[in-house]
């Protein structure tokens, strides 16, 4: 009788030391997986956890416990916490996953989208490039003027002359209306370019009529076009809405060229482009003080009074 009852008792003992470690291992799974979830929705839902989802799992709704009645035990209370929460962790998972697939897809089709179009622009711009076209180095920084007088004596400083220009059609394509310019052939190849040029600008075909105004510019830096040249390509830059290229050739053909005869020009369409960069109006007025100063006799009358109203527009002293 006594072995019957210690054998009893060591199965109770067994028994309740088994229920208790199976607990204890529910627990452990229940608080990992909750950490995972806390740490799954952080990253989701950075910012703060008033964006965190509210946790689908709380305690089983039941009646009234009538007295008398068998209670749930709290495994099957933790093994259904468990079960909740895993099922919570596996749908966030797959949602992650897809919007993280979605993401992957969308940066595919936007780079192969974008090398299509660079492509295509490319293409374009080599079809319609001249041949021979150098670009204008913008040196950047604060532009400033040259200090000191300019030596010799000055040319008289007016408005580039109006070459008769043909504008082409508006309808057609870009190399059609290209090909619509008349392109001059005195046998004078300076002139000619110049010419040609002029009238691709004054046909809004600004790329076209830059690479050859620059071409008079390096092929022939002594000839007297070459001044027209700097200048006209100065104002296709400031016509295109590139004020700082702009600004940049105007300088440079004043100073590369002060006894040019578009060296005023120059300076007169420089203060401009400092205007439309919205530089200090201290700084425009110095370009205008400069102006005046070096080239005031040889202004045509309608620079001078283009210069004083815009002076008095920019209250200069």
């Amino acid at each position: 009788m006594r072995l019957i009852l210690a054998v009893a008792m060591a199965d109770a003992i067994i028994g309740g030391t088994g229920s208790a470690h199976a607990q204890n291992a529910l627990e452990s799974r229940v608080d990992r997986l909750e950490r995972e979830m806390r740490a799954v929705q952080r990253k989701v839902f950075p910012g703060g956890a008033g964006q965190y989802f509210e946790p689908e799992i709380a305690p089983p709704q039941t009646n009234a416990t009538i007295p008398g009645t068998p209670a749930t035990s709290p495994i099957a209370d933790l093994t259904q916490r468990v079960a909740a929460l895993e099922g919570q962790v596996a749908t966030l998972t797959g949602q992650v996953e897809q919007a993280q697939y979605r993401i992957r897809q969308f940066e595919t089709n936007f780079t192969a989208y974008r090398n299509e179009t660079d492509a295509r622009i490319r293409a374009l711009e080599a079809r319609l490039a001249p041949a021979e076209t150098a670009p204008v180095a913008n040196g950047g920084g604060t532009l400033q003027l040259p200090s000191g007088t300019v030596s010799g004596s000055n040319q008289p400083a007016t408005r580039p002359s109006q070459p008769a220009a043909e504008t082409p059609a508006a309808s057609g394509s870009r190399a059609e209306q290209v090909a619509a310019v008349a392109r001059p052939d005195t046998g004078d190849a300076p002139e000619d370019l110049y010419i040609y040029g002029y009238r691709l600008w004054a046909a809004k075909l600004y790329p076209e009529a830059r690479a050859q105004l620059e071409k008079v510019v390096q092929q022939y830096p002594n000839h007297r076009r070459a001044s027209y040249a700097q200048n006209l390509l100065g104002r296709s830059y400031l016509d295109a809405g590139a004020p700082s290229l702009a600004a940049v050739a105007f300088y440079d053909n004043f100073k590369n060229n002060p006894n040019g005869e578009r060296a005023a020009d120059s300076l007169f369409y420089l203060a401009e482009a400092l205007r439309r960069l919205d530089k200090p109006a201290s700084e425009i007025c110095k370009v205008y003080a400069e102006l005046t100063s070096l080239y005031g006799e040889g202004l045509s009358d309608q620079m001078k009074a283009d210069v004083q109203a815009r002076q008095s527009q920019l209250r200069c002293r």
